[in-house]
This record gives C-alpha cells, structure tokens and sequence, in this order.
C-alpha cells in the first residue's frame, strides 16, 4: 500500500509538470472568466458566444487534447419547455421556441415556433410537420457554418479544425434557455455530497443550451437537437478539488496515448467526454472517501473500473440524463464487444499498464528504481515564481484579442470594466482586466484620431488630438512596458517625427533593461531580483513587453498597409510585430526626415537583429514580418538588392501573419 501511495505521489508531481499545478489552473479559468464577465457587453448583440471544452477547463496538454471550443446563440431567442414560462419575457422582443420530447430519446428534444416568429436564420430552417413550425438541426447547421474556413469539417453538432497541429476546435450554433430541464431534475435529488448545494442552485439557475444534432436512433434525427450542459460541466470541474481534476487529466491522457493510441479517428469509439462522465459519476458515488494525492492512482482505477463496466452492459448514463445512454449510437454489438477486449486486456495488466504512456512512464519508472526515495508533493517546489509568471502573461496575451468596431462600443466595454473593478478579484483577474482595459484604451484613441482626421474644424481637431495623446498615454500607464510604442506610432501617423523621436529613445531605455520578460524569454534571477514578491500588475507594468498587433483603424503604419491588407484577406486580423523590430523600424523612418545619420543607424540596427537574432527577441513565428519589414526600410533607402533578399526571406519562414501575397508584390515591383 506504501508503495501505492508513492506511485500515486509521483504520478501525481508529473501530473502537475504536465497539466498544471492548482495555482496554475486557477489562474488560467480567472483569466478566463474574467473574460466572459468582459464579454457581458454581448448582450447587446444580437449573437452571444460561450466558451466551452477543455482549454476553458484549465487544460494545457502538450498533446492533443486541450480543445478551444465555443458556443454560439443569438440572443433574442429563448427556449422554453412549457407555455406558462412566456410569462418572464416580453414576446414582442424575444422569439419564443418551444421544446417538445415526447417522441425523441432522452437528452433530446424537437424545437418548434409557437407564435411562428424568429430571425431570418431561423425561420429558414423550418420544416412543418402535421400542421407545426419545427426548426430543423440539420438545416441550421447547415446554415450557420458556411462561413467557416475551409479547413474545418463537420463534427456532430460543431465545424471543427485543428490551430497549430496542436490544439482542436469545435465551434457550434444552438439556442439557450434559461430554466433547468424536467427530465435533469433527478440530478438535483441525488447531489447529497457533491456538488456542494451553491453549485446545485448556480447550475440549475443558469439553464442549458441546445446544440444543433439528433439522435441516429430517434424518429426525427435530421430535426432533433441534444440538451447540452457545457456551462453546468464547467461549473463542476471547478468545483473539483485538484487531485480530482488531475484524474481526469491522467484518463485524458489515458485515453490519447493509450486506449485510441494507433487508431484511425473512425475506430476511436470513447472520447473525452466519456471519461469526464466517469469521473462525475465516481466522485458523486463517494466511493473513494479522500481524493488527495496518495490515492489519485486509486482515484483512476476506479473511474477505468467504471468505464469499463460501461462498456460491458453497453450503457454509458449521462450525467444529468442517466437514461441518455451515451454509447446507443456507436458501442454495441461486435465494436462494443472489440472495445471491451481492449479494455479488459488493459485492466489485467493493473496500474502498469500506465507504463505504455509516454507521458507518465517515467514517473512510474523513477518510484520503481528508487522505493526508498520519499516524493515531496509541495507543488510550490515544481515551478518558481518567473515560471508561473512567464505562464500567466502569454496567458492574458493570448486572451486580450478583443476587436472593437466602434466608439460606442469601447464606451460600452469602458462601462463593463467600471462595474468589474467593483467585484472581489484575483490578482489574475485584476492584472487581465488592466491589459484588457489598456487595450480598450488604445482602440478608443485610435477612433478618437479617426474622427479627428475626418473634420477641418481646428477647435475640434486640437481637442481630439489631446483626447487621443491622454488615452494613449493611459494605455501605456495600464499596460505592459511595450505598449508605449502606440504613442511612437500615434506620433509618426501624425507627422510629429520630433516627439516620436523622443518617444522612441524612452522607449529604448526601458527595452534594454535585463529583467524583461518577453513570450517565454526572461533570465529568471534577474526578473526576480527588480520584481519578485510584487503585484502582478506592476509586473507587467516594470517588466513585460508583449508584441504589438498592428489593426486595422489602429494607428496604421503606411508602409505596412500591402502586408496590412494581405493578412486580412487572408481573414488574420491584425500583423503580430515583435516590439524590437517595430522599435527599429519607427526610428528608422522618423529619422529620415530629421537626422539622416541616425536613420542608417537604426536601419543597420534593425538588420543585425533581424539577421543575427536566436528567437529572443525575434520569435520564429514571426519572423515572417521582421524580414518584412528590415526589406521595406531597405527598399525605401533605394538598397534594392538586400531589399529582394529580405522578401525571399520573408517568403522562407513560417507564414504567421499571412503577408506572402504582399511580398510578392513587392518582389515583382524590384523586378520592373
């Protein structure tokens, strides 16, 4: 049993290595509710987007298996499952839809139109059956998902697609309603011990959504849509204690390297949510009474116990709706009893069938070879404060992709923050809401010049400009360490070259400090040494520079506008330009017009870093628009030979930023 236990405690460190101490995975669902609380500004909007899947979960597996998905309803349309709930909305304004189950398998329902009302959307995928207006699911989906690109697929109810080779994608179309199910409230009988009653009633408070699929055994699959619990499933992973949380992860990772390991995609009959469904169940049944690290192994077997019994009987009861058998469709008959070959031939090897997994194999190994080492499970020995911190900001950089199509809704977004700031925060969620509010700040300003450009009134214009240099000048305040270069830029698209100048030469100073944490490149000991044991946000304030996104209506620079222009064709929207190059490049073409000598300066500048450059300060993948650039500036000095070699250049590296149509213009342009 001793020996149990430090296999447990071992498999349990790697766990943390691989998925995320509880620090960490914290901190990634603050940001990412933080975010969600930011989106509440979709409520004026006609469709309203929810995240869902593994990544909102906290996952960061290396391999596949840490899914981006999201969910899609318009907002002026609320599903209902009995007239009597019209009473809560005007229907004047909201299109009512009602469910109808009778005749469709558990976990689905018809959707029809009382009232025959609804968007353009919907009302096309109507189909009348014995006098009714049902909205089908096939044809909705197949309305809703033209616009995806053309590398995604259909999957059940969602266009999927993969980002990287790395990370999966499901987005899916559906509908929400606002009260729980009849057929789940037997859920809310059998929480005795978990979830906690506050997670009960936050669940149940909150209702369900409707994605777009039928069941193949039903009566109207190409109609029916499935009930789905994506927000209450989040809401129970959270509610998980970390070692519970890690099991899923070890079957997630069970399940990919393991069970589907070697199998095409059309024999992988168990899939992620299947385990996520034993884990729920295991942890309701209260089998295991301690789920702390010296018995995650013991937290596994049992959960494969239970799988595996599944698939013997040939019923997988979902969570919510236990009649719902989740393996009708696919788990029966000769898969079924193929399946359950596997499995047992699996379970007859004991907990050391986890030595075939890659990723745990040498944790196992390690305890093995050493029974007399103890294994400490301090998860603060596993990653210093730089590390976590490193994490945390690509984090918030990955999630600040906001997009603002006017001034009104920066305001809008401006009043959101403001109600936030009144919330208790996370330190995450408080240094997220800073990044998201100097962004917010940034787009306002750009707008602000916008409307400045476009009037000849000089007592507006000077107005305007003071408006755009304070919000720029707050954005830099709020930001990290490089965001001072939008004031650079704000300054050459105005033609002040002197003040850009100036800006840059700042700029400089705080860009060459040692400390400087930039992606995953910081030297650790001098970061802690000028920040440690201070604020996250001033962290980011002192110490991170981010790379800048170059948008549309955001302070554009035109000599990128070709590439500006090939990148959005190519449905990218914004270039991702390293803060060293775009430094390099802005002194460059602000000197031109005031000091020559220095303008050769930073051009020579510019190509050793471009040139010489390890991924430090330039990141192989955008290297594509360094080169770029380095061959605008020498393009522009009439250096047409190095100009064409950094194009061809350009054209080599990986095409992040989608700019090859551009520079190939601009090599046919050297030619003529």
């Amino acid at each position: 049993m001793m020996a149990f236990s430090k296999l447990s405690d071992s498999v349990y460190m790697r766990m943390c290595q691989d998925i995320g101490t509880l620090q960490q995975v914290t901190s990634r669902r603050d940001i990412t509710d933080m975010l969600e609380l930011l989106d509440d500004i979709q409520k004026y909007d006609k469709v309203r987007s929810m995240r869902t899947g593994s990544y909102k979960e906290g996952f960061r597996l290396q391999v596949r298996g840490s899914d981006v998905d999201s969910m899609f309803w318009p907002t002026d349309h609320r599903v209902i499952w009995n007239f009597s709930q019209t009473l809560y909305y005007n229907v004047h304004i909201k299109a009512m839809i009602l469910c109808e189950s009778s005749e469709s398998p558990p976990g689905y329902t018809l959707l029809w139109l009382p009232y025959e009302g609804a968007d353009t959307r919907v009302l096309s995928s109507c189909v009348r059956m014995n006098g009714v207006l049902y909205i089908s699911s096939s044809k909705y989906r197949d309305i809703a998902h033209p616009s995806m690109t053309c590398d995604a697929i259909a999957h059940g109810p969602c266009r999927s697609g993969t980002v990287d080779g790395v990370i999966d994608y499901d987005i899916a179309h559906g509908f929400v309603s606002d009260f729980w199910p009849p057929s789940a409230y037997s859920w809310i009988d059998r929480c005795h011990s978990w979830p906690l009653p506050h997670v009960v009633n936050d669940i149940v408070r909150n209702g369900c959504h409707f994605v777009a699929i039928g069941n193949k055994q039903g009566n109207h699959a190409d109609n029916e849509w499935r009930i789905s619990f994506s927000q209450a499933e989040y809401k129970l992973v959270c509610s998980m204690n970390h070692t519970q949380f890690l099991t899923y992860g070890l079957l997630k990772l069970f399940l990919n390297e393991i069970i589907n390991n070697g199998l095409r995609n059309e024999d992988k009959l168990l899939c992620s949510y299947h385990m996520k469904t034993a884990v729920f169940w295991a942890i309701q049944q209260d089998t295991l009474p301690h789920w702390c690290p010296q018995n995650l192994l013991a937290g596994f077997w049992l959960c494969f116990k239970l799988l595996l019994k599944w698939v013997y009987e040939g019923i997988c009861p979902n969570f919510f709706i236990p009649a719902n058998n989740m393996f009708l469709s696919k788990i029966h008959g000769e898969a079924q009893t193929t399946l359950y070959s596997r499995l047992y031939g699996l379970y007859e090897k004991g907990i050391a069938l986890l030595l075939q997994s890659p990723s745990i194999r040498s944790s196992i190994i390690y305890v093995l070879c050493n029974p007399g080492l103890a294994v400490c499970t301090d998860e603060h020995t596993l990653i210093s404060e730089a590390g976590f911190d490193v994490e945390l900001f690509c984090e918030i950089n990955r999630s600040d992709g906001q997009y603002k199509k006017d001034l009104q809704h920066c305001m809008k977004t401006l009043r959101i923050i403001e109600k936030q700031i009144a919330l208790p925060l996370s330190q995450c969620q408080v240094v997220m809401l800073q990044k998201y509010t100097a962004t917010t700040f940034l787009y306002t300003s750009a707008m602000l010049n916008n409307m400045c450009t476009n009037t000849r009134v000089n007592k507006q214009v000077y107005i305007s400009s003071k408006m755009v240099s304070h919000m720029l000048k707050l954005a830099a305040k709020f930001g990290c360490v490089s965001d001072i270069l939008y004031i650079a830029m704000y300054y050459y698209n105005t033609l002040k070259y002197r003040e850009a100048l100036s800006i840059i030469e700042m700029t400089k100073v705080k860009l060459a400090q040692p400390y400087l944490m930039y992606n995953e490149h910081v030297d650790r000991e001098r970061y802690t040494e000028a920040v440690g044991r201070q604020s996250l946000s001033t962290k980011m304030r002192r110490a991170v520079i981010m790379d800048i996104r170059h948008r549309n209506g955001m302070f554009l620079i035109n000599e990128l506008m070709p590439e500006q222009w090939s990148s959005g064709q190519n449905r990218h929207p914004f270039l991702l330009i390293p803060p060293y190059v775009l430094l390099h490049m802005l002194e460059f073409l602000c000197s031109r017009h005031v000091d020559t000598v220095r303008a050769q300066t930073a051009l020579n500048e510019l190509q050793v870093l471009v040139h010489y450059d390890q991924g430090h300060l330039v990141p192989d993948y955008n290297r594509d628009i360094s080169w770029e650039i380095l061959g605008i500036c020498q393009q522009i000095t009439g250096n047409l030979q190095a100009a064409l070699q950094s194009y061809k250049q350009s054209l080599r590296q990986y095409s992040f930023n989608e700019i090859h149509t551009a520079t190939i213009h601009r090599i046919r342009d050297i030619h003529l």
